[in-house]
């Protein structure tokens, strides 16, 4: 079976280089917070093109750390997707603000920014103010920045990129993650580019921003043992700091190989079931996302093939039972964010699938896909 994700694989192609890291890693006898951490966060903010990240233990702490540091909390709403990993929901409850769901540009599968205008305009009743939003930037591509960042500016909100899915991704020759405030990545083993365990990145063109997520990672201690604020734990350690270094310098031909394997897909997919690359950005496609209405037949048939595949996502936030019937939403409902959920099918995408296998997976879709 072609496994839909396959880290193992990502493993085995740079063992030499990730056990020599680890190694080092394990030989300096220091392990939290040391120098692995300092030199990826100084190497990926180089490789970004910002003055500043800041390692973290996972994805969603490090939404938690930048909505902590640009004052988002209690009595504040954030304005972001339904049609996301339901972390980007959680870190914002996390803080102890509000979210409120915006629907998503059903080509794009981002969030729909004229939607979100309105709700900035006319807020559901009984929100507190919107004080941030938080478009991800999904699959791959780049959400509409500009309209999402004029809108927010409107409206005196602030905008934190999730980066989760966009690593290397650009926009208009630039990469996500240095338009705005501040900028997210999970580093989870299955992203563009990740850990073999948990992992999370803040990105800021702002020191003084990135001082205060720096000790907020670490119980608010700015010297040692002395808490200046209210902190977490959630620090990067070094072991993991070591295998991200070098998967790092890897990253950009990475990203190719999935471009090259999204191309060979659009020869075989109908025109109409080909994910939709936005103008003016590149995507780098963390998933290949078809979409089909018959989604149950085809994944089936992959399956009977030995192609394995997946749903990003089943199941919307608002839809979910721990969020049903509680989160606000925009006038459309979700029901884009919907829809989407019902159709979506992910094909095999890692940089480490061959061209046998990217063949056969081909040739299967000429025939399920005529």
């Amino acid at each position: 079976m072609i496994p839909q994700a396959n880290p193992g694989a990502g493993y085995r192609a740079l063992k030499g280089e990730i056990d020599a890291a680890v190694a080092r890693a394990l030989e300096s006898g220091w392990y939290i917070l040391g120098s692995e951490g300092r030199a990826f966060e100084s190497e990926f903010a180089h490789w970004l093109g910002t003055a500043r990240a800041v390692g973290c233990g996972n994805g969603t702490d490090a939404l938690v750390l930048a909505l902590r540091a640009l004052g988002i909390g209690p009595g504040c709403a954030v304005a972001t997707v339904s049609h996301t990993a339901v972390a980007t929901v959680a870190a914002v409850e996390m803080v102890g603000a509000t979210p409120v769901l915006i629907d998503i540009d059903p080509a794009h599968y981002t969030m729909d920014p004229l939607e979100l205008a309105g709700v900035l305009a006319h807020p559901p009743a009984g929100l507190p103010p919107i004080k941030a939003v938080i478009p991800v930037h999904l699959y791959g591509q780049a959400a509409d920045l500009p309209a999402i960042m004029a809108a927010a500016a409107a409206h005196g909100a602030v905008v934190i990129e999730d980066c989760a899915q966009a690593h290397g991704a650009t926009l208009d020759g630039r990469k996500l993650g240095t338009f705005t405030e501040a900028a997210t990545f999970s580093l989870y083993p299955t992203k563009n580019l990740g850990a073999l365990g948990d992992g999370g990145i803040v990105a800021t063109q702002d020191a003084a921003r990135a001082d205060l997520m720096a000790a907020l990672r670490q119980y608010g201690w700015r010297s040692h043992y002395i808490s200046t604020e209210q902190g977490i734990n959630s620090r990067l350690d070094e072991i993991q700091a070591a295998i991200l270094r070098a998967k790092l310098a890897h990253l950009d031909a990475h990203n190719a190989r999935r471009q090259a394997i999204a191309a060979a897909y659009d020869a075989a997919v109908p025109a109409g079931l080909r994910p939709a690359r936005r103008a003016g950005a590149s995507h780098v496609f963390h998933q290949y996302v078809m979409r089909l209405p018959e989604r149950g037949r085809i994944q089936q048939a992959l399956r009977d093939a030995g192609i394995g595949s997946g749903i990003h996502y089943p199941v919307p936030v608002h839809l979910q039972p721990a969020y049903q019937g509680r989160v606000a939403l925009g006038p459309a409902g979700g029901a884009e964010s919907a829809r989407a959920c019902a159709e979506v099918l992910s094909l095999p995408m890692y940089p480490e699938l061959t061209d046998a296998e990217v063949g056969h997976i081909c040739a299967t879709l000429r025939i399920l896909l005529p």
